[in-house]
């Protein structure tokens, strides 16, 4: 009983609690709600705010504006002038609808819009732009230029530009056709007087111009030899029957030797110095030497057992930890050796395997290394001593031999 008597109190005191919780639950229901009603209230004070505050701001922007204007015609009726305007055009007319629906002004210039065409290219106004420019950038007047040790009077070079059908060629190339935005821009800058943007940063005081005028000369580019060969045509457009063409860009060509002088003289790959000059030499005047290395398999004791076991039964063959491989090159560069040899031969061995290959006497060369660079005139030093394992890249030397002056003892 007494234990029933506690369950009722317990409950009893839960239905209170829900109770109260549910009151509490209702009240902030009340409070939310009425919070909700102030932030709106709120917003749409600030939205009205912002809308007086936006108005405020164009008006005193309007009246800047307004003080601008009266200060500029005050400033033209000082010198007796009289703004008057353009009568005949509205403010529709001055406006033009975007594709985002936007107003814009058509009489002003953005970025990115074309800038000329082929077509309302004056060539005529554009040469006698480029004479004035020569005579601003000093075409024919020599200057003091500083040299080591003193100095020399010497005129500036001028840049080469010409003119074909369908477009131009700057310096020594590549070749721009007219309807490259950047030829559009460099052409309009020398229709308007002024010297191409572009060369603003390597000419920050000018540079006089040499103008070739080939416009009855169409330009057509190289193609690729995976490219159409023949020749397109555009319908109802037929080609002129006097217009030349040509594929060369104007200007000095360069020669094998200026050519030459321009590379570097030597290029350090895969631990071997490379001549850079001397084969793209050989190349390009077709030089009989510039032909395949030829690589040369020496016979020796390993190689037989090598080929041996791999005529035999695959499961028998067996990886030889104990060889090393070499690979040698000969004294011009013509041929490579490829020997396999234990650890444990020596130097002398391996000349005696070249001499089997190669025919010649054992002493007339020098065995050596590039990377580090060691000379092996040891016959009895061991490849495992000399460090040549598990393999190697060696050069042969022609060995020099001394040579007796008068009053001179070897």
């Amino acid at each position: 009983m007494e234990l029933m008597t506690s369950m009722m109190q317990k409950i009893a005191l839960l239905e209170q609690k829900v109770k109260s919780q549910a009151l509490a639950i209702q009240h902030k229901d009340k409070k939310i709600k009425a919070l909700e009603e102030q932030m709106k209230i709120f917003q749409k004070g600030n939205e009205e705010s912002s809308r007086l505050s936006r108005t405020e701001e164009l008006e005193v922007i309007c009246l800047q504006l307004q003080q601008q204007i009266w200060e500029m015609e005050r400033f033209l009726n000082d010198y007796g002038l009289i703004w008057v305007g353009e009568l005949n055009e509205s403010a529709e007319d001055m406006e033009s609808m975007d594709g985002e629906g936007s107003r814009t002004s058509r009489g002003l210039w953005k970025p990115g819009d074309a800038v000329v065409s082929e077509s309302s290219i004056n060539f005529d106004t554009l040469f006698e732009n480029l004479k004035d420019l020569n005579v601003l950038a000093g075409e024919g007047v020599s200057q003091i230029e500083h040299v080591a040790g003193g100095a020399r009077l010497r005129q500036p070079d001028p840049v080469p530009l010409t003119f074909y059908q369908n477009g131009i060629v700057m310096f020594n190339g590549p070749f721009r056709s007219y309807e490259e935005p950047s030829t559009q821009q460099c052409l309009q800058d020398l229709m308007d007087g002024y010297f191409p943007s572009e060369l603003q940063r390597r000419y920050p005081d000018g540079v006089p111009f040499q103008v070739t005028d080939k416009r009855e000369v169409f330009f057509r580019e190289r193609q690729l030899a995976e490219s159409f060969p023949g020749q397109g045509l555009v319908v109802g457009n037929p080609k002129p029957s006097g217009m030349k063409e040509t594929t060369e860009i104007p200007g000095p060509k360069l020669t094998v030797q200026q050519f030459m002088n321009r590379l570097p003289r030597s290029l350090i790959r895969d631990g071997q110095v490379i001549d850079i000059r001397r084969d793209i030499g050989e190349t390009l005047q077709g030089s009989s030497r510039t032909q395949k290395h030829e690589v040369i398999l020496v016979e020796t004791p390993s190689l037989m057992a090598m080929k041996k076991r791999l005529e035999g039964d695959i499961q028998e063959k067996t990886p030889d930890l104990n060889i090393s491989t070499l690979r040698i090159k000969s004294e011009n560069g013509e041929k490579t050796y490829i020997i396999r040899m234990p650890f444990t031969e020596t130097i002398g061995d391996l000349r005696q395997h070249l001499a089997q290959s190669r025919g010649g006497e054992l002493e007339s060369y020098e065995i050596l290394s590039i990377f580090p660079r060691q000379v092996y005139n040891n016959n009895a030093m061991t490849l495992e001593e000399c460090g040549l394992v598990p393999n190697g890249s060696l050069l042969l030397r022609r060995k020099v031999s001394p040579t007796k002056l008068p009053g001179q003892q070897l």
